[in-house]
């Protein structure tokens, strides 16, 4: 045979379930094939290393013997191959990101730039959505990894990692916000722009009593702001969206008298994510410049 370490990992695998037709289903082979690679291996090595009983496969000696040599010699290579990917992770693949509109304005540009800066050969994908349909790319594989507002996330399926709070501000004309120096919007006439009901931020303006102010729904951050520039409403948004894009629009931002407008952005990748994958990696510098700033 031209090369054994499959039939012996094979080998293994049956051995430690007593089963062919199990070994077969964890290892995604069919019976009959999984058979032919043990005979094959078997017929290499000029001897039984099954007895087929009633109860299962049981080792002969010879099977026995293979097994004591083969097991902690696997089990030493593959825990190195684990120490080496959490130390070094991959450096190239594909990696696809779902992320809420806002902070695709403020942290997510720094995150993948330090990102690709040192994985230059990764291709990335950017899905910008709503936080419940980052929650379920994220869920169905569709994305690696997700950031999203922790009110939408409700998964056992997900892991979820704070990074950091976002508060909210007051965003509008100058000519509508003269001389305040914060808002209270309780005691504010004014009405506001605001995204879809599905939304993480709009369901924080339902909690906080500010519903019925929605004059007009858009669903992307730069609709908001357009709309706000002609006057038909004012923006709840995050204090950090940037105020040289707000001059662009010819808006100003101011904090809100209300503390229960903020929300906290969190990262979640699947449970079943590898160490040292490409998602877990971009978690890591996630959690890292989140503390830093």
């Amino acid at each position: 045979m031209d090369c054994l370490d499959r039939p012996i990992r094979y080998f293994l695998k049956i051995a430690e379930l007593s089963s062919l037709s199990r070994a077969a289903e964890d290892l995604g082979l069919s019976q009959s094939g999984l058979s032919r690679k043990l005979a094959s291996l078997e017929a290499h090595l000029g001897k039984p290393l099954f007895l087929r009983t009633g109860r299962g496969m049981e080792l002969t000696e010879a099977g026995r013997k293979l097994a004591e040599a083969a097991l902690p010699a696997y089990t030493t290579i593959d825990d190195m191959l684990v120490q080496l990917r959490d130390r070094e992770g991959l450096t190239q693949g594909n990696l696809s990101i779902a992320i809420i509109h806002t902070v695709g304005y403020y942290f997510v540009s720094d995150l993948l730039s330090r990102f690709v800066g040192k994985h230059s050969q990764v291709n990335l994908t950017v899905l910008a959505r709503s936080s419940p349909e980052v929650v379920e790319l994220v869920e169905k594989g569709k994305a690696d990894i997700g950031l999203v507002y922790d009110s939408a996330v409700a998964s056992d399926r997900l892991e979820s990692t704070p990074l950091f709070m976002d508060e909210m501000c007051l965003i509008a004309r100058a000519q509508d916000l003269p001389n305040q120096v914060s808002v209270d919007l309780a005691r504010s006439s004014l009405m506001l722009v605001g995204f879809p009901e599905n939304y993480a931020l709009r369901r924080m303006l339902k909690s906080a009593g500010l519903d019925e102010r929605v004059a007009v729904v858009a669903e992307t951050v730069d609709a908001m702001l357009q709309l706000s520039a002609t006057g038909i409403g004012a923006c709840v948004l995050p204090a950090n969206i940037p105020a040289p894009l707000l001059r662009d629009y010819g808006l100003v931002k101011v904090p809100l008298q209300a503390p229960g407008l903020q929300r906290l952005v969190v990262a979640i990748v699947r449970h079943d994510i590898a160490t040292g994958s490409l998602a877990r990696q971009l978690l890591s510098m996630a959690k890292a410049i989140s503390t830093m700033a």
